[in-house]
């Protein structure tokens, strides 16, 4: 897993080029971790334009995956949610909560053809390019190969709110002291020094050790995915 840091913001692409690499390096230390995998995970990793949350649903051969970018500075949370029957892509669906907000969706047939395809900047429709369609679909890729690598490397997604005594109640409602260094304790009590509510954590558990991912203001239990209804 890449360090936590607080790089400066850039468009998703940026992100993106970099997670072919990340995948072929996770997958090279999972070759040990064989083992059946739950159906429902959360996973994550930090790259150095932000914070990527991966939560993904494995059934009856069907994966639903939503991926969540949180940039460090600047830039806008963006979130991207991608279905495959088998191993046939059938929708992408992007968010971009920014100024003008934008969204994109695409849908493919059980043959792999573009059946419908959508983009909306500020409320405006546009019709995406060929070359357009061929990037989502690259990067559909890329985060799926991700995903596969963080799953079978058990590397695990955990949030929570963040309690004086340095415990985390979790999402789930489980309370517990997650195992972080004394650089991430600091940095999180320095954020919950400057907020008025308790702050949510994000950290990554592994068995090579855990990991800060993220700290901030907003509740991620809130809008955090139930396996039930994702």
């Amino acid at each position: 897993m890449n360090s936590f840091s607080e790089g400066a913001g850039s468009p998703l692409l940026s992100v993106w080029r970099r997670t072919l690499t990340l995948a072929g390096a996770l997958l090279l230390t999972a070759c040990s971790h064989n083992s059946a995998l739950p159906p429902f995970t959360a996973s994550g990793y930090a790259d150095d334009q932000g914070a990527v949350r991966i939560w993904r649903k494995d059934s009856g051969g069907d994966v639903h995956l939503l991926s969540v970018f949180s940039p460090w500075r600047g830039g806008e949370t963006t979130t991207a949610e991608y279905r495959w029957q088998g191993d046939t892509l059938s929708l992408i669906e992007f968010n971009v909560y920014g100024k003008p907000a934008e969204h994109i969706r695409t849908r493919f047939d059980d043959r792999g053809e573009l059946s419908f395809m959508q983009r909306e900047v500020g409320g405006q429709k546009q019709q995406l390019s060929s070359d357009q369609i061929a990037l989502y679909r690259y990067r559909a890729d890329q985060i799926r190969q991700t995903s596969d690598a963080l799953r079978q490397g058990r590397v695990v997604l955990r949030q929570g709110r963040w309690h004086a005594n340095q415990t985390i109640t979790t999402c789930e409602g489980e309370t517990l002291k997650p195992d972080l260094d004394a650089w991430a304790i600091s940095h999180i009590e320095r954020r919950q020094s400057r907020s008025s509510v308790e702050v949510s954590v994000a950290w990554l558990e592994a068995p090579a050790g855990s990991q800060l991912l993220l700290v901030a203001n907003e509740d991620f239990c809130r809008w955090q995915p139930k396996e039930k209804s994702f």
